[in-house]
């Protein structure tokens, strides 16, 4: 039988069961979520990751002869895409085990953050961007809590707005809500329908209230009430996947009537791009890319000092904004560290 993993943590995973059969005797029928295990040692094809699984992937399942009414993970299906963050405590003599999964099998990315409680990070966007693309997933940027700045509408940070803007210049979607008041939901709840949507951002933006605030109010008040019992200070410890229903009429935007699946990740204080070379870098930020080798040091150009560099033309001249070069030294940096 076949099921999808929730969530997960060490090698205790829950899988919702998608065969009929299920477990036969045993019960768990389709739709139930069913406790397991990996059998063995090793799941194939996991080997150079931290973590074996994660939300949203696809797996094999069998009864487990030792526990009634649970389960063992036989097999995994294979992955349309993983979005993953290089987990530095993971590092050791096998340097790729570093590479951490969040997510799997995705549509969208939304790289959350807020105007201000937590302050604006900017960089964490610029981060999480770079994974997305080198994930090759569509990604967009969700500001949450814009009832702190006076609303939608209201007077917000020019600072912030100027970085979200320019964000928008060089071709993201941003989305400016409030799960708190309901603004923006709407859209936010229409670009779900039908995909699979992780949600990405440093703890404190919001990222489990906009959970709730999507569901129907009877199951945000479960999920609220989980959210409090279960995890007691109100933070997500581990990606967890909802299932999200479809929303009634259908409607005019793909996969309208099909519900949704969302994948809430935990708050994270530092991100690494994972399997970004420091040369590579450079062709994952959009507003960089057309630059590539352009330079007249061509691909050997560091983009510090070097006369006749492209990428410093283009700060200068305002085409790429001054933080995101900042933000693109660091990480070239920080990159170049991580493979000494």
């Amino acid at each position: 039988m076949k099921g999808l993993v929730i969530r997960g943590s060490r090698n205790i995973f829950t899988v919702r069961i998608e065969a009929e059969d299920a477990l036969g005797a045993q019960g768990s029928p389709a739709g139930e979520d069913l406790e397991c295990r990996i059998k063995g040692k090793v799941l194939r094809g996991v080997e150079s990751y931290y973590n074996p699984l994660a939300p949203g992937d696809r797996v094999r399942v069998a009864p487990d002869p030792a526990r009634p009414g649970a389960g063992l993970v036989i097999g995994l299906e294979e992955r349309r895409n993983v979005f993953t963050r290089m987990n530095q405590k993971g590092l050791g003599a096998n340097r790729s085990a570093g590479s951490q999964i969040l997510a799997a099998n995705l549509d969208l990315v939304f790289c959350v953050t807020s105007p201000l409680s937590p302050p604006f990070r900017p960089r964490f966007l610029d981060r999480a961007l770079i994974q997305a693309d080198a994930a090759g997933l569509e990604a967009l940027i969700l500001c949450n809590k814009y009832d702190l700045t006076g609303g939608i509408l209201g007077k917000a940070d020019p600072d912030v707005e100027e970085r979200l803007e320019d964000f928008r210049r060089i071709g993201y979607r941003v989305l400016r809500i409030s799960a708190k008041t309901g603004e923006g939901m709407g859209e936010l709840r229409a670009l779900v329908e039908g995909r699979v949507s992780l949600f990405l951002g440093q703890s404190g933006v919001g990222k489990s209230s906009i959970m709730n605030a999507l569901l129907p109010a009877s199951l945000a008040r479960v999920g609220a009430l989980n959210e409090k019992y279960d995890r007691g200070n109100h933070t997500t410890t581990m990606s967890r996947m909802i299932a999200l229903p479809p929303v009634d009429g259908g409607g005019a935007e793909r996969g309208a009537g099909k519900g949704a699946y969302l994948i809430d990740s935990p708050g994270i204080r530092r991100f690494v791009p994972d399997g970004v070379e420091p040369g590579d870098l450079i062709l994952h930020m959009r507003e960089f890319a057309p630059l590539a080798g352009t330079c007249t040091y061509g691909l050997s150009c560091t983009h510090r000092t070097e006369p006749g560099c492209k990428i410093l033309e283009a700060v200068h001249a305002g085409v790429i904004h001054e933080d995101r070069y900042d933000s693109f030294v660091r990480m070239r940096e920080e990159l170049m560290e991580n493979k000494r």
